[in-house]
């Protein structure tokens, strides 16, 4: 790492100056890929600024009292929350979600999700890697790389022009790490003071020399206020400084939000719609991909130990935040122009039974389940697959964990036969098998 201070008395030299732009440990210097973008003009790839916002809903929610209701049917195959007619003729939604109603043109519900795993962590580790890995249920680790990691290694740690991290997680996720990869392209953990300690990444820095590069940057920053040393920099030179000791930083200040619109999506540190709001400006700043959590929907019934009620009273505490914020997101991509550049992916582990229980809860069902998408330039306002008259199985072609990853990697502009050499020194692919949803592109 440089020192910025080993001579305060005399100009930095532009080559210690600009290695703050270097991309990870390969020296390539911030101004000469502002140059090559620019020399590419259009002809550039627009994939490497992409990104998708993981939407997790940890614990599994029902289908029928989110996105496939099954109006007609006499309970139990259909919503205890009644159902919401939306701006799609013919497309009905669960009763709890009016503001999405109003929004369906703009998201595609996925209707024949299924998969075998029935377990949390089973269900999990093969939505975020593409793998089957039944042991997940028993503790086992985490034994293929997330689709995060992936995109982290396959484009490296930090984009190369504003240097925010490719990865980002705003929540701790089962199965959301590197695995073999390594943990370089390990999500960057934005859950502490990502602000305060947010730096250009080198792969395999430690943490104390971030920090020092932080502080370095600022005292950088009150030197170059002082002499006026950006006037004798190129344009690119300026571009590059510019972008490496603002941009990536600013991503994660909310403060830089108009007070109006962090009113509107919600405020606080737990909050969905802060952590929406979190997701779309780092998308702004071409982070690739964003992890959000928003969990609870485990609704098994009525266990007083665990403050839990039945699926109708799970439903009416959690859908009145979704709806709102996931509503408020959507307005705010389009508004911004950003639903060709960004795709929310709205997912959990399965659906939920068709009987209910006892206890007035569904089970786990991995043989059905709804994931939805929002904008990433896809056809949206569409229904992709069909479900059973009674809701328990797919009707048309089932939809795998892996052919939504495949959708992911397609959008993001990776292979679908990308591999890698394993910690065995085997070439591995990241994605064994899965296709691309028919009718998004």
């Amino acid at each position: 790492m440089f020192d910025v201070n080993r001579n305060q008395h005399s100009r930095l030299s532009r080559r210690s100056f600009l290695r703050v732009g270097a991309l990870g440990a390969t020296g390539i210097a911030l101004p000469d890929l502002l140059r090559a973008k620019s020399a590419l003009g259009n002809t550039g790839s627009r994939d490497l600024d992409k990104t998708v916002i993981w939407l997790f809903l940890s614990g599994g929610p029902s289908h029928y009292e989110t996105f496939d209701p099954k109006p007609d049917n006499p309970l139990p195959y259909r919503s205890t929350v009644g159902i919401q007619r939306t701006n799609v003729p013919g497309t009905n939604i669960g009763g709890l979600f009016p503001k999405l109603a109003k929004l369906a043109d703009k998201y595609s519900i996925i209707r024949s999700f299924a998969h075998t795993a029935a377990d949390h962590a089973a269900a999990t580790h093969w939505l975020s890697t593409g793998q089957d890995h039944p042991p997940a249920a028993n503790g086992a680790a985490q034994i293929s790389p997330s689709i995060g990691s992936v995109l982290s290694k396959y484009r490296g740690t930090n984009h190369a022009v504003t240097g925010i991290p490719t990865y980002v997680g705003l929540d701790h996720l089962y199965a959301e790490g590197p695995s073999w990869l390594g943990k370089a392209y390990s999500p960057f953990d934005a859950r502490g003071n990502a602000q305060a300690n947010m730096v250009p990444r080198i792969e395999l820095a430690r943490v104390e020399e971030r920090q020092s590069l932080r502080e370095s940057l600022d005292r950088l920053d009150r030197k170059i206020d002082q002499t006026g040393m950006m006037s004798v920099m190129d344009e690119f030179q300026g571009r590059a400084f510019d972008l490496v000791r603002g941009n990536a930083r600013h991503a994660f200040d909310l403060t830089r939000e108009d007070p109006k619109l962090r009113d509107r999506y919600g405020r606080g540190a737990k909050k969905l719609g802060e952590n929406l709001l979190l997701a779309r400006r780092l998308a702004e700043a071409n982070t690739g991909l964003v992890t959000v959590w928003y969990g609870g929907w485990d609704s098994h019934g009525t266990n007083p130990s665990v403050n839990h009620g039945t699926i109708e009273e799970e439903m009416r505490k959690l859908a009145p935040e979704f709806d709102h914020a996931v509503s408020v997101f959507i307005e705010d991509l389009y508004d911004r122009g950003l639903d060709d550049k960004v795709l929310l992916a709205i997912v959990g582990e399965f659906g939920r039974s068709p009987h209910i229980n006892k206890d007035g809860g569904r089970e786990h069902w991995p043989q059905l389940g709804n994931q939805v998408l929002v904008g990433g330039g896809l056809k949206m306002g569409q229904i992709i697959g069909e479900s059973t008259k009674q809701g328990d199985v797919p009707k048309t072609n089932a939809i795998s964990p892996n052919d939504l990853l495949a959708t992911l990697f397609r959008y993001l502009g990776m292979p679908l036969d990308l591999q890698y050499t394993n910690q065995g020194g085997r070439p591995t692919r990241m994605l064994e098998s899965g296709q691309p949803i028919h009718g998004l592109f």
